[in-house]
């Protein structure tokens, strides 16, 4: 008996292929994280290519803090490479992984769903093309946020604590003058101290910061970050420097914590703390307080309860020649 054999249609491989793209972030480049980082990028590398019909378009890694957007760059290019067709599907490991800030994590996913471009979130096994996982979304970016918050604030408190005590390595960070001996305590180092007193002294003789950056370069000593030149930034640092009397003030800058990391000048919003003679002195009390003074009288800047107002003479060459000081520059 003749039988007719049971025939199965195997259709074409399609050529067109979706370009997927891979987006990977840790928040800092500890051995922890960038293994995790790794193993991010390997499983998703996979992914792709188990698939015949996805093309990897490109990997979008970040070494940053997801608490904005707007400060990753890899994301950023990401976007903008998604405005310009060059991505059909971005797919990333985690919720978490692709923003810890809310707002700006929908956003961002309004912002591709507009383009009708996908994120699948591998962990959650959710893509954001899908209208009712949109509110779930919004869910989950809020916990990670939130847990995020507790976070940092946990860090911030026990960072807080540990600067109280006194018993905080903050006091002990090194600058240039200073070097840890085997304890981790600061002492001198000769060599650098001897610059760091030249530049007061140098500043109280009536040298400009200017002038005293010239004078470096022109004995050929090199920056402490080895540069043949010293910006005007370090030399007007270390004349601010409290280190250098022995003393350490910490919390000059603070920041108001997750989501908005950026950092402040604490002009008293926030507590500071001093060590008094935590360390052996480069430079003595009565010529860093002089040196203050003069700062602040050469300053062409005052404040009154209008506002800030600038004084109609700097001070210059030409005014220290008038004064019968030392020529500056």
């Amino acid at each position: 008996m003749d039988s007719k054999p049971q025939v199965t249609v195997i259709p074409p491989k399609s050529n067109i292929f979706r370009k997927v793209a891979i987006y990977a972030r840790v928040s800092s480049n500890s051995h922890e994280q960038l293994v995790s980082l790794a193993h991010q990028i390997s499983y998703l590398t996979q992914l792709v290519y188990r698939r015949f019909d996805w093309s990897l378009a490109d990997i979008y890694i970040d070494i940053q803090s997801g608490s904005s957007s707007s400060s990753r760059d890899e994301f950023q290019r990401m976007l903008s490479d998604c405005a310009l067709k060059k991505i059909d599907q971005i797919i990333t490991r985690t919720v978490s992984r692709f923003g810890r800030n809310t707002v700006d994590t929908l956003d961002a996913i309004n912002k591709l769903r507009a383009l009708g471009i996908d994120v699948y979130f591998d962990n959650e096994e959710m893509h954001s093309m899908d209208g009712k996982n949109i509110f779930l979304l919004s869910i989950l970016e809020g916990v990670a946020q939130e847990e995020n918050l507790a976070r940092s604030e946990n860090i911030r408190w026990g960072i807080q604590k540990s600067i109280e005590s006194g018993k905080s390595k903050i006091y002990d960070r090194k600058c240039f003058g200073y070097i840890q001996n085997c304890d981790g305590s600061l002492i001198i180092q000769e060599s650098e101290a001897s610059v760091v007193k030249m530049i007061f002294d140098l500043y109280l003789s009536g040298y400009s910061i200017n002038a005293i950056r010239k004078e470096l370069q022109n004995q050929q000593i090199k920056s402490p970050t080895g540069h043949e030149q010293w910006s005007k930034r370090t030399v007007d640092t270390m004349l601010q420097n409290e280190k250098y009397t022995g003393d350490v003030l910490v919390m000059k800058t603070y920041s108001e914590g997750f989501p908005n990391v950026t950092r402040k000048t604490n002009r008293g919003e926030r507590n500071q703390f001093i060590a008094v003679g935590s360390y052996p002195a480069i430079i003595p009390k009565d010529i860093f307080e002089k040196v203050a003074a003069m700062r602040e009288e050469r300053s062409n800047v005052t404040k009154d309860s209008d506002g800030t107002i600038r004084k109609p003479t700097r001070y210059s060459m030409k005014k220290a020649m008038v004064d019968g000081e030392k020529p500056s520059e």
